[in-house]
C-alpha cells in the first residue's frame, strides 16, 4: 500500500493557565499536525510544535519543510515499509527535527492503524496508562505554593517546579512549595538553562542543606555549556537531568563522554521522532543514565505518541507528559485522556485521533 498524500494542518488552542518558564511565557499552543494518507484512505497523524526558544521550530517553517520537501518525497512510496521510510526521512533534511518528528509519528500512527492496534502495541508495549508529573509555572513563592496545593488536591504526586528566572529567590520558592505539599509529594526542578554554573551549585547546595528533598534538577545551565553542566553535576548530590543539551545521538554521546549529567529527557520534537527516540533511550540505558520522556507544549497528537513510547519502553522516573492537560479546549478529536495524574491511551488503533480542527491562516498567494 502506498502513501497517497501528506497534508498539513495549523492548529492553535488556548491554555487554561499561562505557561511560564525561564525561556518564555505562552498562553496558547501553536502547532502543526501532519497527516499521512494511504491509498485506502487511512490517515496517520503527527505533530510539530512551535517552540522558538528551545528547538527554533516554527509552524511556518515546519509546514514548508513538510510541504516543500518531505511530503513530495514520500508520496507514492510503500507505506508498509516503516523502517525504510523513517530512515529516509531522517536523511532528507538537516535539522528540522520537529517537522521530521511529525512525519515519523504520522508514519507510525498509520502503520498501527493499518494493523488495527494501538500505537503502544506497535512499539512493543501493553500498558495503557502512563503516570505523569504536572508543571508549576514560574512565579512568586506564594503563588507557587498555592498552585502546588491545588495540583496535589487534583491527585498529582509529582510536581515539576519551573525555576531559573531569579536565582536569588529560587531556594525560597522551593521551600514554599515543599512546605505547602509536605513530604508525600515528589518535587523536581527545571531551570530551563536559567542559571550560571556557580548559581546552580549555590542554589542546589542550599536545597540540599535545607533538606527539601528534590528528585532532580533539569537543565540548570545553558545547553551549549557541557563543561558547566559537568562542573555542576560533579559538585552536587541531587541528580542532574540534561534536556536542551541533548537533541540527538551526538549530543548524548558528548554528555556520556564528559559525564555531564545523570539523566536525560528524551523528547520527540527535539530528536526527530519515535525511531531516533528509541535509539536515545537504548543508549542511555546502556550507559547507566536515568531517563524520562517529555514533551513541548503539544496537543493530544504529540503527547499520545510520547506516552506510547514511555509505555512501551519504560523510564527510570515518572514521565513529563502534562502538556495537553493545559489546554482549555482541544482542536483534536479522539486520542488520549487524563485521569488524575495518568495519561490514558486509547484502545482505538494508532493514536486514536479521529479529526483535527485546522485554524484557517491566510497564506500569501
Amino acid at each position: 500500500m502506498t502513501i497517497a498524500a501528506v497534508r498539513t494542518h495549523r492548529l492553535s488552542a488556548p491554555l487554561h493557565t499561562p505557561f511560564v518558564t525561564a525561556l518564555r511565557r505562552t498562553t496558547t499552543v501553536e502547532t502543526l499536525v501532519v497527516e499521512v494518507v494511504d491509498t485506502d484512505g487511512r490517515s496517520g497523524y503527527g505533530e510539530a510544535p512551535q517552540v522558538w526558544q528551545v528547538t527554533g521550530a516554527s509552524v511556518a517553517g515546519s509546514e514548508e519543510c513538510v510541504r516543500g520537501l518531505i511530503g513530495p518525497a514520500l508520496t507514492g512510496r510503500d507505506a508498509d515499509d516503516l523502517v525504510a521510510r523513517c530512515a529516509e526521512l531522517q536523511r532528507m533534511v538537516v535539522g528540522n527535527e520537529s517537522a521530521k518528528a511529525a512525519v515519523d509519528v504520522a508514519l507510525h500512527d498509520l502503520a498501527a492503524r493499518r494493523l488495527g492496534v494501538p500505537l503502544v502495541r506497535l512499539l512493543g508495549g501493553t500498558a495503557m496508562r502512563v503516570p505523569t508529573d504536572v508543571t508549576l509555572a514560574a512565579g512568586e513563592a506564594v503563588d507557587l505554593a498555592a498552585a502546588a496545593r491545588q495540583r496535589r488536591s487534583e491527585g498529582f504526586g509529582v510536581l515539576k517546579l519551573k525555576v531559573g528566572t531569579d536565582a536569588a529567590g529560587d531556594l525560597e520558592r522551593v521551600r514554599a512549595v515543599r512546605s505547602a505539599v509536605g513530604g508525600g509529594v515528589r518535587i523536581r526542578l527545571d531551570a530551563n538553562q536559567g542559571w550560571t554554573p556557580r548559581e546552580a551549585v549555590r542554589v542546589i547546595r542550599g536545597i540540599e542543606d535545607a533538606g527539601l528533598d528534590v528528585e532532580f534538577v533539569e537543565q540548570p545551565v545553558a545547553r551549549w555549556d557541557l563543561d558547566g553542566l559537568a562542573w555542576v553535576s560533579d559538585r552536587v548530590g541531587v541528580p542532574i537531568l540534561a534536556d536542551e543539551a541533548v537533541f540527538g545521538v551526538r549530543d548524548m554521546v558528548e554528555v556520556i563522554r564528559r559525564r555531564a549529567a545523570d539523566m536525560v529527557n528524551v523528547k520527540l520534537a527535539k530528536c526527530g521522532g519515535l525511531q531516533p527516540a528509541r535509539t536515545l533511550l537504548d543508549l542511555a540505558a546502556a550507559h547507566g543514565l536515568g531517563t524520562i520522556v517529555g514533551s513541548m507544549m503539544e496537543s493530544q497528537v504529540g503527547i499520545g505518541a510520547a506516552a506510547s513510547l514511555a509505555a512501551a519502553y519504560g523510564t527510570t522516573a515518572v514521565a513529563d507528559l502534562d502538556a495537553a492537560w493545559w489546554l482549555a479546549w482541544s482542536p483534536v478529536r479522539g486520542g488520549l485522556r487524563y485521569d488524575g495524574a495518568s495519561v490514558v491511551l486509547p484502545a482505538a488503533p494508532g493514536l486514536g485521533i479521529s479529526s483535527v480542527s485546522e485554524v484557517k491562516v491566510q497564506r500569501p498567494s
